[in-house]
């Protein structure tokens, strides 16, 4: 059977904070009733002690009935369950119940061996040791025993020894059964108070579990199950500031990753599939469309123009030799593409290819109103790569940004530096052509590097990016691309400052 995790530690919790507050209760009952006894014991000691003061006369003179109604006046007090004197033999000589006096009682009683176990004489015994609890027709009862000891005023009338230091005992019995009710009374309060604080921390418990684990995970397991039926665009909103926090960014950087790889997995089989098509179509085509363009050419030239017959025809040829061209620069791109070889990485000084890629261009930058700017890292090392290739990208990057600009020109700012990797050790070298152009739209940017997906209409290939793709990917690198509809656009090409794993050496 499947239980919550949420449900387990909240029951493993309430059972954790019920065994804490049971604890905690009975500490403060136990505390509450000693409290409550060492108060009604210090209450007794004075009774006592009051009693004792107002009988001595009596017992001095002995005044007997005096002093027995004095204890049965005594005796009939609010809280005194009985009061007795003991003389020297253990019998009691007065007592507010008139039936006992005369009477000798059980040293081994419950009453009485309190104080006769301890096996000390009375007037050894600390005032602490004297008081007792016992049981009772009404209830529990604590006694107090108060010794009466010998003076000499009661050597010089009574036939009691100098040598006798105690004469007899006053034993005050007081009923505890107030103090009972006021214990059961505490328990039940305390017992209620407990149940509303397990309660009310479940409760909470419940509530903090659901709030900070179980929704979080919750959310973490459904897009899971997404990511796992082939959503990588699955992401979990979270700000929270602690563990699972940052599980759910971890987990959003990793479906993006993801996400990543699988676009680059799809367009290395899409550029597999192309190179494959191209070898066998371009060697198919290339020679009839050879034909075409040489007969057509030859044509052009033949006619003058200078017929009226002859000037439609002329239009006419051109437009077949224009249209020819275009199709042999598509049969060359596609062989371009198709025959792409390994790198041959060489240490190569990075800002001297992106020089020769913008030499190549000056000429046709300036006569399109390009002003391009150069931010070249001098502390750039050297980086093992293929100059030409990499040379091929820049000038796939700057034509691209022209054509960006179109017709009225603008800005190309073109840099280099050293950057350190989002992951990893290392650090990388960074190539970065950015214009202020007419910007890319956003649901073309995850299709930019498709073979034969242009914005450029009739203009373009749709393989220049596919190829540049091709050699970034073939050096062990990254090209990223940030650009906004009539913002301009930005591609930083990404490679290691150490040759790709695997990669052909030197020649």
């Amino acid at each position: 059977m499947r239980t919550r995790i949420g449900l387990q530690v909240v029951l493993g919790a309430c059972a954790v904070t019920t065994v804490a507050i049971a604890a905690l209760a009975l500490v403060v009952v136990r505390s509450h009733e000693d409290s409550l006894v060492r108060e009604r014991e210090r209450g007794a000691q004075q009774i006592s002690e009051t009693i004792k003061s107002s009988a001595h006369d009596d017992m001095l003179e002995n005044r007997r009935d005096r002093l027995q109604k004095q204890i049965e006046k005594m005796g009939t007090q609010p809280g005194i369950d009985s009061v007795r004197l003991f003389n020297r033999q253990g019998g009691i000589a007065f007592a507010s119940a008139p039936s006992e006096i005369g009477r000798s009682v059980n040293q081994h009683s419950e009453s009485c061996v309190a104080c006769h176990a301890a096996g000390r004489a009375l007037d050894r015994l600390p005032p602490s040791e004297r008081s007792r609890i016992f049981s009772s027709g009404s209830g529990r009862v604590l006694g107090i025993i108060n010794p009466i000891e010998n003076e000499a005023s009661c050597v010089a009338c009574h036939v009691h020894a100098p040598a006798d230091k105690i004469l007899g005992v006053l034993d005050v019995g007081v009923s505890l059964s107030d103090v009972d009710a006021e214990i059961a009374l505490g328990r039940s309060r305390i017992a209620v108070l407990a149940a509303i604080t397990i309660v009310a921390t479940s409760a909470l418990l419940w509530w903090l579990m659901q709030r900070l684990v179980l929704q979080p995970v919750e959310a973490l397991v459904v897009a899971t199950r997404r990511v796992a039926e082939g959503d990588l665009t699955t992401a979990v909103a979270s700000t929270a500031r602690h563990e699972l926090g940052d599980l759910t960014r971890a987990f959003n950087d990793m479906t993006r990753r993801l996400g990543d790889v699988q676009r680059q997995l799809t367009q290395a089989d899409k550029l597999a599939g192309l190179g494959r098509l191209a070898a066998g179509v371009a060697h198919e085509i290339n020679n009839p469309l050879t034909g075409v363009l040489t007969y057509a050419s030859f044509l052009l030239r033949r006619v003058s123009g200078t017929h009226p017959e002859d000037q439609g025809l002329k239009e006419d040829l051109e437009v077949v030799v224009r249209e020819t061209k275009r199709c042999r620069d598509i049969v060359r791109g596609l062989l371009d593409f198709a025959r792409q070889t390994p790198p041959r990485h060489q240490a190569t000084d990075l800002n001297e290819v992106v020089r020769k890629a913008v030499t190549i261009l000056a000429n046709q930058l300036s006569l399109h109103h390009v002003l391009l700017r150069l931010d070249l890292a001098a502390d750039l090392p050297p980086v093992r790569v293929d100059a030409n290739q990499i040379q091929q990208v820049v000038v796939n990057l700057l034509v691209n940004a022209q054509d960006a600009l179109g017709e009225s020109g603008g800005t190309v700012h073109l840099s280099s530096r050293r950057v350190a990797p989002s992951a990893g050790p290392g650090s990388l070298a960074e190539i970065v052509v950015a214009d202020n152009g007419r910007g890319i739209p956003a649901e073309n940017l995850p299709h930019l590097f498709e073979p034969f997906f242009t914005t450029k209409g009739a203009g373009g290939t749709g393989l220049g990016l596919a190829i540049t793709w091709g050699i970034v990917e073939a050096h062990g690198g990254t090209i990223d691309v940030q650009s906004s509809k009539g913002q301009g656009s930005r591609f930083a090409v990404r490679l290691p400052l150490t040759a790709a794993k695997g990669a052909p050496s030197d020649g």
